[in-house]
Parts: C-alpha cells; sequence; structure tokens
C-alpha cells in the first residue's frame, strides 16, 4: 500500500526530513544538548517557500536553533530522487535527529532508520505503525480533521447564506493528511446545514496552481460550490484565486492564507512549527518517545483555525465555536478518514 501512494506521489510536493546520527547513549543526552545537538529537517519537492506546510517546519527548526542552541541543518529537496542522498548528507553531517518533513517521506524515513538504529528519526504526517514502528522512530501527527470540521461550518453557514448548499474541495494527492482534513470538513458542514453536498476533486499536484484553479471553475460554475476549501499546498492557493475571481469564498490550509486572496472566508491551521519544535526539545533532552506518536489537536492548539472574515456573522463563529467545545470534551470525534476502500468501517 505504501509502495503505491509514493508512486502515486512521484513528482509530487511532499515534506520530508532527515538525519542523526546518535552514538551517545540517553545518559549523555544533556551533554549532547549543551554541546550543540544536531538536528536535520528534510524538505519535499517544494522546499521551504511553500506557504505554509514547510515553510512552518523551518521555522519550528530554526526556533530550536536559536531558544534550544541546537545545530540545525535544514535540507531542500528538488525532486524525490534528491530523498536519499538527503538523508545520506544528513547522516553524513552528524545529524542525531532526523525529520522528514511529510507523508510522502515514509518509505525513505524507514530505510534508514532501519539502517541507523542508533539514529532518531521523526515524521510529520504520519503514525509510526506506518514507517515500520521501530524505537528509534517517532511519528509527529495532527488531528487535521477537528480544524476540517471548523471550518466546515462556517463553509455550510456561508453557502447557505448564498443560495446553494454546495461547498468544495481542491485536493492535492488523495493520500491520508489530505483526506482527514476534507473527512472533517465534509462530516461537520453536513451537521451544521443539513443537505449540504462536498464536492470532491483531486490535482494529483500540490504545486501547480494552475490545476487546482481548474478544480475550483469546474466545481463553482459547474457543480454551483460556493465555498472552496483548498488542501493542496501552493497549488491550492490557484484554487483560492480562482474562487475569489468568481466572487466566491476561498478557505486556506496549514497556515493562515487571510492574504492569498480577496475573498478568504478562514483558514484551517496545522502548526507545523510546533510539532518540529516540540519534538526536537524532546530529544535534545533526552525524552525522545521512541515508538510512539506526538499527536496534535484542539486540546493542545496544535491544530485550529485562522483570521476569519468579517464578512462572518458572530452567530456563526459561536456555533463553530460550539463544535470546538464538543471536540475538545469529547463530545464530537469527527472522522478522519473519507469512506470508501482503505478506510476503517464506521467512518
Amino acid at each position: 500500500m505504501r509502495v503505491r501512494r509514493w508512486i502515486l506521489g512521484v513528482g509530487v510536493a511532499a515534506l520530508a526530513a532527515a538525519i542523526a546520527v546518535a552514538a551517545l547513549g540517553s545518559a549523555k543526552a544533556p551533554a549532547a544538548q549543551k554541546a550543540g545537538y544536531k538536528v536535520a529537517l528534510v524538505s519535499d519537492v517544494a522546499g521551504f517557500n511553500d506557504n505554509g506546510f514547510n515553510k512552518n517546519q523551518l521555522k519550528g527548526l530554526n526556533r530550536a536553533k536559536s531558544k534550544l542552541g541546537v545545530t540545525a541543518f535544514p535540507i531542500v529537496s528538488h525532486s524525490s530522487s534528491d530523498y536519499q542522498p538527503n538523508y545520506n548528507q544528513a547522516v553524513h553531517d552528524g545529524a542525531q535527529l532526523i525529520i522528514a518533513a511529510g507523508f510522502l517521506l515514509g518509505d525513505t524515513m524507514k530505510q534508514y532508520a532501519t539502517q541507523y538504529p542508533n539514529i532518531k528519526f521523526a515524521i510529520t504526517d504520519d503514525p509510526v505503525a506506518a514507517v515500520g514502528g521501530l524505537k528509534n522512530e517517532e511519528g509527529i501527527t495532527y488531528a487535521t480533521q477537528e480544524g476540517g470540521c471548523l471550518v466546515g461550518v462556517l463553509a455550510a453557514k456561508m453557502a447557505q447564506k448564498m443560495g446553494h448548499k454546495v461547498i468544495g474541495v481542491a485536493g492535492g494527492l488523495k493520500i491520508p493528511p489530505v483526506d482527514s482534513y476534507i473527512a472533517g470538513y465534509k462530516y461537520c458542514a453536513a451537521k451544521a446545514v443539513k443537505g449540504t453536498k462536498t464536492v470532491v476533486q483531486y490535482s494529483g499536484d500540490f504545486e501547480d496552481q494552475t490545476k487546482c484553479s481548474a478544480i475550483a471553475q469546474n466545481e463553482i460554475q459547474g457543480q454551483k460550490a460556493q465555498v472552496i476549501f483548498q488542501v493542496a499546498g501552493l497549488c491550492g492557493d490557484g484554487a483560492l484565486k480562482e474562487a475569489s475571481k468568481l466572487h466566491k469564498w476561498g478557505i486556506g490550509v496549514d497556515a493562515d492564507e487571510f492574504s492569498v486572496a480577496s475573498r478568504i472566508l478562514t483558514s484551517a491551521l496545522k502548526k507545523t512549527d510546533v510539532g518540529v519544535y516540540d519534538t526536537i526539545a524532546g530529544a535534545a533532552k533526552g525524552k525522545f518517545k521512541g515508538g510512539q506518536d506526538l499527536l496534535f489537536n484542539l486540546k493542545n492548539n496544535g491544530v485550529g483555525v485562522g483570521k476569519i472574515s468579517p464578512k462572518v456573522p458572530k452567530s456563526w463563529i459561536k456555533l463553530m465555536n460550539s463544535y470546538k467545545t464538543q471536540i475538545i470534551k469529547g463530545k464530537l470525534k469527527p472522522p478522519a478518514c473519507l469512506k470508501g476502500k482503505g478506510c476503517p468501517k464506521g467512518a
């Protein structure tokens, strides 16, 4: 299954991180931190100049560099063929912790974590169980279905106001980190406004804005979508711009994208900078949770909602916040998976 999803992602942006040579035992971790704990972060082909996912992880690495005194190695991948050479570079540089910037680097990380058991490895957007379940691995995971749920509430209310209870999605690759956003969005939109329909298309790309622009145009003009949620990185910014051009609304992803276009309803936030920083801080202090996942959600402020348009009535925000409260209390559990093949029953 993992091999197939990587094949689907060939030539597509994803985030990855690499490296870490750790000859020091846990008893020596504090001394290692004082000497300058070495951390590498490997990007995907989108590099660190995207509008959020990779860029924010680099922010987390740089924050660790300034606040914790770690030695940072940000390594850019220009194509998927760079992943292995970049991990080799990280190992050669003596990195003690290698962070893969995203799901698509799972196979590469698993290979190196197996080959270098004394180096610590972590990956954004993938659980440890999916990359070997090794003791020198840690998953940096996000309950993005929760943020997707909240923006779905606002999308449904806006679509209802505009006269057509249809909302859209411009997705990148059909992979779990993308679908979790969509699943929460779709579920809570239908719950907030009965009869709301969610139309979804995938560009197969995280970079080419023209592909996502075309999706937005199709969903708006062909299927009457009133709001477009982009879950496709830089590609998705094309969808936001197209939605604004057609006098509809857009919802950003991962980072606050309020300034990307003129009609942004809000953004679903994934605080990857926090995830990377916390992972580094734990490892540098000898508290690396090998074989386990770190989970960032609404309760610990790891996901959330960005700036909201002043056009949104306070009553809608109050409704959205009621969903947030229910999720935090465990009374509402948006699905993290879309129905279909490979999705657990009941999702």
